[in-house]
This record gives structure tokens, sequence and C-alpha cells, in this order.
């Protein structure tokens, strides 16, 4: 039933329209309906994409625009489309009216730009236009037609016919329907659901065992090779039992043969195939252990639960689930045949201690060897993994010890939280400095290639000759060193800063030896550097011993050793 324009109204009409312009524009533009009671700069509707902006200008005129009646029509479209232009510099403005335009209307329109000397596309959305637009949208008509249908609907009592309760209506029908494909059958029912224009079938039995009273076989037949991939989710789903979904989608499949009730049975051709695995009933023991061997000796073990045990027609499977991890173990049947592993694991929001249980799980399977995953009751599933690449297990090593410094350093500065979702260069340095100096060892800071000193007016031997301009060693204390991590200060104590060979800036120099001679040099600062371009050395002061320290190399793959 189509719109008629004549019995809406004015506000209805602005509402229609608008219900148009944001089902046209809204998937590119941003579409802003103007409420005129503020002054609405000749503007009803605006739809802006990017620079381009559409201004649609909404006039209720049923009968139309003509020169020898109605003559302020053409002076208010004419208004509004020079303050639309001018407040808003449209690339297109377009008249939207109930009416259809006669020749001289329609010229009137098309000249509002050149009348006004502006570049801008003139357009007209009349009566033929909206008609059209609402054709094309047939659920925007019904929704604006429904109290049209309705007064026709009363004569004959078909209200709920129409769902003029809504979405309560909506249940009832959808409810009955289903109560009516329940009385088809004593053990199958269809459950079902609309998707756009597609209607989705799901075959559900009414009790455990509607397959041994009354069975149902399914026969695909393909229309040529799978897609690795879903040819792989096959595989796993029924010659594995792991509980995924598996979809096949339109033109994988030439037919579906549906065997069973007369009611069900049949060939469906274009069909999308959707399975996924029954409720079970829970596993009697979700307690696992994943142990690592060698020989008969185990080397480590992890505790999981047990997510899932299926059994398919070439294997079994097994999943795991970890704190942040699973594991997925494929068992075939056949005798020789070795198993497979998958092992997926995130650290986002874990803790160091938790993020390295999950990179030594990583590193063991890299590692390869026998594996068994255990119950109390007895193994459920084992294997023999072979080894990865040694490039592959370096990484995950280095990895590991970013994240051992950053345990570390947690744990002495009382300070946890997550693993950061990002690692710089500069912070894997940091990381490695101050794992080692809690472990008392002297490193080399590369961010260190001079020191600020600040003299407090004692004038001594050693002060003048650290002030000569040569080379010293140097020692100072520092009583809080501390990084920088995730924005977070972690403060790792006391340090000693120091160089065998360490000088002061000769200009620095010279002034505060100047400033010495007239018992002026407290607070006075100079700059020190370590000879030949070097960096200072850092020691915890709890681990200084009075021997002189050596430096041990900070060991980052890819990163020059500081001197």
């Amino acid at each position: 039933m189509a719109v008629e324009w004549e019995r809406v109204g004015e506000p209805g009409f602005s509402r229609i329209v608008e219900a148009l312009v944001h089902r046209m524009y809204a998937a590119s533009a941003t579409v802003e309906a103007v409420n005129g009671r503020g002054g609405d700069a000749g503007v009803d509707i605006k739809a802006t994409s990017g620079s381009r902006v559409r201004i649609f200008q909404l006039k209720y005129y049923l009968d139309g625009f003509p020169t020898a009646s109605f003559k302020g029509r053409r002076k208010a479209i004419t208004k509004s489309f020079t303050r639309a232009v001018m407040s808003q510099q449209p690339w297109e403005w377009v008249l939207v009216v109930p009416s259809t335009l006669t020749p001289s209307e329609r010229t009137f329109v098309n000249s509002l730009g050149t009348a006004l000397k502006v570049r801008v596309r003139v357009r007209v959305w009349d009566r033929a236009k909206l008609d059209g637009l609402m054709a094309a949208n047939a659920d925007l008509e019904a929704s604006f037609t429904r109290d049209q249908l309705f007064q026709a609907a009363q004569v004959y009592g078909q209200e709920r016919a129409l769902l003029m309760d809504g979405v309560r209506d909506v249940s009832a029908r959808v409810a009955a329907l289903g109560r009516q494909v329940d009385g088809l059958d004593d053990h199958w029912t269809v459950d079902f659901a609309r998707q756009g224009e597609t209607v989705v079938h799901m075959l559900r039995g009414k009790h455990p065992r509607a397959q041994e009273v009354s069975p149902v076989e399914i026969t695909l037949t393909g229309s040529g090779p799978l897609a690795p991939e879903l040819a792989q989710a096959v595989r796993r789903s029924l010659g594995f039992g792991l509980p995924e979904e598996v979809v096949l989608p339109r033109g994988a499949l030439e037919s579906m043969t549906v065997t069973g009730p007369e009611w069900l049975s049949g060939v469906h051709r274009d069909v999308e195939v959707r399975w996924r695995p029954a409720e079970g009933d829970g596993l009697a023991e979700t307690d696992v252990e994943v142990v690592f061997l060698d020989g008969q000796q185990v080397t480590a073990s992890y505790p999981g639960s047990l997510g899932h045990m299926g059994r398919g027609s070439i294997g079994r499977s097994v999943n795991v689930e970890l704190v942040g991890g699973s594991m997925q173990l494929l068992v075939p049947d056949s005798a020789g045949a070795p198993a497979s592993l998958q092992f997926t694991f995130s650290l986002e929001g874990l803790e160091p201690a938790a993020a390295l249980r999950l990179l030594r799980i990583h590193q063991r399977i890299q590692a390869g060897g026998a594996f068994e995953i255990r119950t109390r009751t007895g193994v459920v599933g084992s294997g023999d993994l072979p080894p990865k690449p040694e490039s592959a297990r370096r990484e995950v090593a280095e990895v590991c010890g970013y994240i051992e410094g950053l345990e570390a350093v947690q744990r002495h500065c009382e300070q946890y939280f997550p693993v950061p979702d990002e690692l710089t260069s500069v912070d894997r340095i940091a990381l490695r400095m101050a794992r080692l100096l809690l472990e008392g060892q002297c490193v080399i800071s590369p961010f260190l290639p001079k020191v600020g000193v600040t003299l407090n007016g004692q004038d001594s031997p050693v002060v003048r000759a650290l002030l000569s301009g040569e080379p010293h060693a140097m020692q100072a204390g520092c009583e809080e060193f501390a990084i920088m991590l995730a924005g977070r200060r972690l403060d790792l104590g006391p340090v000693l800063c120091f160089h065998p060979r360490a000088a002061a800036d000769g200009e620095e120099a010279q002034r505060a030896l100047a400033t010495l001679e007239i018992g002026r040099g407290d607070g006075q600062e100079i700059t020190m550097r370590p000879e030949d371009g070097e960096r200072f050395r850092l020691l915890l002061q709890h681990a200084a011993t009075g021997d002189v320290p050596v430096p041990v190399p900070l060991g980052l793959r890819g990163f020059p050793e500081p001197r």
C-alpha cells in the first residue's frame, strides 16, 4: 500500500523523509535532522560525508508552488535556499515536496543556483521520487502505512495478523508456530530463526534417544574440494570429535539429503550447513597434570583442568584449560600415527609469574620429547613431540628473560602488575640492568654518558684533582635509583655510580676552582664524563665489597654492549 501523502500531514511527511534520508545516507555520512523551532538556517536535514554537505529542505506543498497562486511559496523556497547556501556552503541542495512538479516549477528550482550565482548542485524529490524510494524500502513503507492497513484490518478482525501490538504479537505468533512444529513428530522438532531474508532451521531431538528410536541421516554432497582451513575444521570436528562449530557455506555443497521421518526428509540445495557439538553431561573428572618426560623421569609438571574429551571417526581429542592458555591434543587410532599438540596462550592481563609459567610450557613443547596428560585415574592422552628450530626457541628464551627480570624487579619493589603489552628497546635494557643489579652484579649503563656533581664548598687535594681536567677515578652515591616501566616508578634502592677514568668539563672545572679560591664553592655544579666516550658503571650499595667491581655484559641480542 503506497503512502497517501495528503493524509499524513506535515509532521508525518517530515518523519517519512527523515527516515528515507537516514536509510540512504547514514551508512556513509552523518545525518542530522534540524529542529526548526530554534531557527533552521534553511536546513531541515543535513547529511555530511567528509567535505561534502547535502542539505534537504522540506516543503509540505501538496499543490506545488505555481506562479498564479500561492505566490509566497516560491519566495519561501528562495529564502530557504539562500540561507542554506550562505550558512552551510553545501555541495548539493535538495527540495523535497509531496507533489508532482510542473515544468515551470522544475525550471524555477533548477535556476536557484544561477540566480544566486553560486556553484551548488540542485535537485528535487517530488511525489514520484518519494513513491519510488518508499517502494525500494518496503519495510519503511509498511511502517508508515500501518494506520491505513489497521483501519481495513479492523473490519475483518485481523489486528494480530498485522502485528499491531508490536513485538508482543511477534512473540505470540512465533511461539504458536513453534507449537505447531513440535506437534509434527514425537522424537524430533525444528527450531527456527529469521536472519534477514534467510530462515535458519535447527534440528533438535526431543529426548536423548531420539536418534536411536527415529534415526535421521544427513548426507552432504560437495561441489568440489573444500578450502584447506575448512577441510581441517571438518577433520577436527568429525575425525576427532572436537567441540567446534563448523560452517559449510553456500557454494561448498551441491546438496544436502535428509533421510528420516517423512515430514523432515528431502533434498535441499543452495544451503549453508552448520553443526556444533551436542551438550554433554559434564566430565566426571576435571583436574589434570600436563607432564613432560625424559624417559621415565618427570622433568616438569603443570596443573590444568580437563575441558573436553571427544571421539570421532579417526581418533580422539583432549582439551586442557590453563590459566591464560589451552592445549588441544589429537590422538589418531592408527598405530604409529603421531599425535599432535596445539598450545595457544595470551599473556594479556597476566602478572609475570603466571606469564612465565605459560612461556616455560611453550619452551618444553618447543624442546620436543615425550609428554602425558594425567588424571588421578590414569593417562588420558600422550605423545612425542619433535623439537622446534633453534631460532624459534631462542626468541622465546629472550622473552622469558625479559619477564624474569620484570618478576624479579616487582618482587624486590613489592609492586605487582600485569606484563605490559609492549616492551620498548629502552624497557628491555632497563629490565636487564635492573635484574643484574639485584643479583649483585656491576653493570655499565648506556644511559649515563655523564653525571652532574654539586660541590659542598669543601676544598681538598681530591677535589682539586677532579677539577684539574685530567681523568681520575670517581665514585658518587645515589640514595634512590629507579627505572620507569608501564607508567610506574620502580625504586631499586641506593646505588654507587663510578668510573676509573672520568674528568670534569673544562670550563665548569675552571669556574669551580675560581669559586673555591674565594671560598664560594658551595653549590657549584660540574659535569663529569668518562674517558673515550665510555659510560658510568652502577652497583647497588649493599653489593659493594671493597674490591674493584668488574662489569658484566648485558647480553642483549641485537644491542651492542656499552663500554
